[in-house]
């Protein structure tokens, strides 16, 4: 009989080499105040002075602030890329960066590669006519809906970050995104510190130092929530860890996952991955268990246990004779 096993598994016995690093991290840029309707009529009535709020008072700042982006790409002779639906944008900047100079460092400079301008569904605002119930006259209110509008993804190379693009909408109130991919991040930190490496698409297949590519890459660590015991979640990965301690070769991201759900009145599908690994991380931060190395497997450390077993003691209430 063969049982399930998840990629980790599969994985587990051909690990080389560990490094963490940011996956992907995006910053958006908004106005909060532009996000409702009663914020938006705030602006264009309080603000600029309208009589009335009306999506009409967004076609020219529309204009205007799309003509400033052309002018953007004219004047440092950009290229102006219109994305088809379902292209695959990172591959046309694949392109771009394969054909970029590099400077004696062997690292492409801080620059804007090109501008692409896809169509795409987002939340806008519009014009209603609703009627003064004592009056009978009427006057226009703003509504959400949805629209496709153009949207500008400027993509560059930064020098601490390497690839980052920054997306505008180009439809009132303008949010836009700043997208990091944490990859991209670390091989350019490797670079600059004279660290060989293979890369792949979302990884490194190879470094020459893994021990010194780790604080390249995160020199100021990752934050890490503490443990508190008052913290249900904390009682029960502790719970757990008193379970693990009896295992001899360890246990998984799945083996927490079906230990900790029940303990949190969960099922183990309502328990996200991202959850579990920040569970893990913080686990190991604090010093309560370590990975076995070439693995995704864990074991408690001694800490770790005095640590679990100190948790449950706490937890037991007092009796009274």
């Amino acid at each position: 009989m063969t049982l399930p096993r998840s990629a980790a598994d599969v994985l587990a016995d051909h690990v080389l080499f560990e490094i963490e690093a940011i996956d992907r991290m995006y910053l958006n840029l908004y106005q909060p105040r532009l996000q409702h309707g009663a914020g938006i009529a705030a602006f264009f009535v309080g603000h600029r002075g309208h009589r009335f709020a009306s999506s009409a008072l967004m076609g020219p700042m529309t204009a205007a602030f799309t003509a400033d982006i052309g002018h953007f790409i004219d004047a440092r002779g950009l290229d102006r890329v219109r994305f088809a639906p379902g292209q695959r944008k990172d591959l046309v900047t694949a392109g771009y960066l394969r054909r970029a100079e590099t400077d004696d460092r062997g690292l492409v400079p801080a620059q804007v590669l090109y501008v692409g301008v896809a169509q795409e569904k987002q939340k806008v605002f519009r014009t209603v006519k609703r009627r003064n119930p004592v009056t009978g006259a009427t006057y226009p209110w703003l509504v959400p809906g949805s629209g496709v509008v153009n949207q500008y993804y400027f993509y560059c190379v930064d020098e601490e970050f390497g690839p980052v693009c920054v997306k505008f909408s180009g439809y009132f109130p303008y949010t836009g995104r700043l997208i990091i991919n944490g990859n991209e991040y670390a091989k350019r930190q490797a670079a600059k510190a004279g660290i060989g490496f293979v890369p792949l698409d979302n990884a490194f297949a190879a470094v020459d130092n893994a021990a010194l590519t780790q604080p390249v890459i995160s020199p100021a660590g990752t934050r890490t929530a503490g443990m508190p015991l008052t913290s249900s979640r904390v009682q029960a990965l502790l719970s757990a860890l008193c379970v693990f301690r009896l295992l001899p070769n360890g246990f998984t991201n799945r083996d927490l996952r079906i230990h900790l759900a029940p303990l949190l009145g969960l099922t183990s599908e309502a328990m996200t991955s991202g959850q579990l690994t920040y569970d893990l991380r913080r686990l190991r931060t604090h010093g309560l268990i370590c990975r076995i190395p070439h693995s995704f497997r864990y074991q408690v450390t001694a800490a770790g246990i005095r640590r679990a077993l100190q948790g449950q003691t706490r937890q037991r209430p007092m009796s009274t004779a």
